[in-house]
């Protein structure tokens, strides 16, 4: 079941989706630990997040360019995911791995800077790149237009 997936895709705490189905906190926290869940819970859980029970119980959460999101996203975002990936469709983890290397390298090379000025430039501009991609992950979040299933990142 993918209810983690979806609740953290819209941003919703446990306690919110609590309050928007019906059910218990605890109901939740089980079901999301791989608990099977009734059917009655299946139905309050879909209608809270607004999808099918048949949705609900699928192994992963995909996204692609068909879908409402990615049609409905605009021109320049699409081109920005584009670009800034280098591939037409946008994966999470490559968005994180960019943001944590840009901010890792930069401050070695602003450390590097107090010996060499140009390590410092360079180290500005990792640090640069590092918010580009934190820029990027949140916008990709936003609009929830990545490839893979969503990071447990709650």
């Amino acid at each position: 079941m993918i209810l983690k997936q979806l609740r953290i895709s819209r941003r919703l705490s446990q306690e919110q989706l609590a309050v928007m189905s019906g059910l218990n906190v605890r109901t939740i926290q089980r079901i999301e630990s791989g608990a099977n869940a009734s059917l009655e819970s299946q139905k309050c859980l879909a209608a809270a997040l607004n999808v099918t029970i048949d949705t609900l119980n699928q192994e992963n959460l995909t996204m692609d360019k068909h879908s409402d999101n990615w049609k409905h996203l605009p021109l320049i975002l699409k081109v920005w995911f584009t670009i800034n990936f280098l591939q037409l469709q946008p994966v999470r983890h490559t968005a994180v791995r960019a943001e944590i290397l840009g901010h890792v390298f930069g401050v070695l090379f602003c450390i590097m800077g107090l010996y060499h000025e140009a390590a410092l430039v360079g180290g500005l501009i990792m640090l640069g790149t590092g918010y580009l991609f934190t820029g990027l992950k949140w916008q990709g979040d936003k609009y929830e237009i990545w490839y893979d299933a969503p990071s447990q990142h709650d």
